[in-house]
């Protein structure tokens, strides 16, 4: 028999704790406590042993059914059967919280943009593999570039001799969403490499609302007034600052945000193929007007903007400093060549 403790923090909620004594992959034992209401108080008991007898690797799902039958017409404050299933995850080892990880930023210096590409798959393969810790890295640029999303059509989106009149390469990212026109300096991206461990039981839509909640944080201790609003999309008064991406592997997730910090809409408006009523809601109203929310709301620099946000993280979560290693950046120029310049991979949906 194993002894198994487990706690849930629900998001603007209270805490959910849970005890459980393991048996040959069964809960055997199980005791609920928390900083919840409840009432009736018999309830508390019921939901306690709607744990009994699962199997180690019962899915969420189940276990809030159960839970929330037990439970019946019991009022819940504070917490439902699905946080309560969370805190049992949580014992179980299946979910983690950003304080059971140690973060590393890991500095790679500037890169040309199929470097940027690969780099992500790198270290993404790496994460979900356990040869490396959970991960944060704020992208450099060597060189002006077109991102597209992974779905997009290659003609649809770019102009490809707007693109390379602004001397920009067009790369293609392994995440889903829409197309992007960086120069260097002109937006703050930065990359979250973490098992998903971090976000299990969290839907997609959810887990990325929940992987950008320490940078909204970070903006408004800033003066900015962000928010988030779904799917993907991190806002402001003064419009659009950014947007997500995610792509997951076995073990691992990457998690990518582009926020705009002095964009040029007229060179972005020349090279992507975006309507005027698109451009509108990223933040534009008119194609002659550059967009700087995170400079116009903060009069500070790129450089002290991304210092105040790891600051933020690692007094969140901590934050270890480390420089890209040679074997990890030999891996990714090979990568590099091998996919992401041009060819095939850029050319998968025309």
């Amino acid at each position: 028999m194993t002894h198994h403790h487990g706690e849930f923090k629900v998001p603007q909620g209270k805490l959910v704790v849970v005890d459980l004594e393991v048996t040959d992959e069964v809960i055997t034992e199980a005791v609920v406590s928390g900083d919840f209401f409840l009432e009736p108080d018999e309830a508390l008991g019921a939901m306690s042993d709607a744990l009994l007898g699962r199997p180690v690797d019962v899915p969420l799902g189940t276990l809030a059914s159960a839970v929330e039958e037990a439970a019946g017409d019991a009022v819940l404050v504070g917490f439902d059967a699905r946080s309560l299933g969370m805190a049992v995850l949580r014992a179980l080892g299946r979910s983690t919280a950003w304080h059971d990880h140690d973060f590393t930023l890991l500095e790679a210096g500037p890169l040309h943009p199929p470097a940027q590409m690969a780099l992500d798959e790198v270290l993404l393969r790496q994460v979900a593999s356990g040869e490396r810790g959970p991960t944060l890295r704020v992208w450099e640029w060597a060189s002006n570039a077109v991102i597209i999303g992974s779905f997009q059509s290659l003609s649809n989106e770019v102009d490809l001799e707007a693109a390379a009149r602004h001397d920009a390469t067009v790369v293609r990212r392994v995440s889903g969403g829409g197309a992007m026109f960086v120069e260097p300096g002109n937006t703050i991206t930065y990359s979250l490499y973490v098992p998903d461990t971090l976000v299990a039981g969290l839907s997609f839509l959810d887990s990325y609302a929940f992987l950008d909640a320490w940078v909204v944080r970070a903006l408004r201790g800033l003066g900015v007034e962000a928010s988030y609003v779904p799917v993907n999309d991190i806002v402001s008064p003064a419009g659009k600052i950014g947007g997500a991406a995610q792509k997951r592997a076995s073990g691992a997730v990457l998690h990518h945000v582009t926020m705009s910090y002095d964009m040029d809409a007229d060179a972005m408006m020349d090279i992507l193929r975006i309507g005027r009523e698109k451009l509108s809601d990223k933040g534009h109203t008119s194609s002659g007007k550059r967009v700087d929310p995170i400079r116009s709301q903060t009069g500070l620099t790129r450089e002290k903007v991304v210092e105040a946000m790891l600051d933020h993280f690692e007094q969140s979560y901590g934050l270890g400093r480390e420089v890209l290693d040679d074997g990890t950046r030999a891996a990714s120029e090979a990568l590099a060549a091998e996919k992401y310049v041009g060819g095939e991979w850029l050319a998968r949906v025309p």
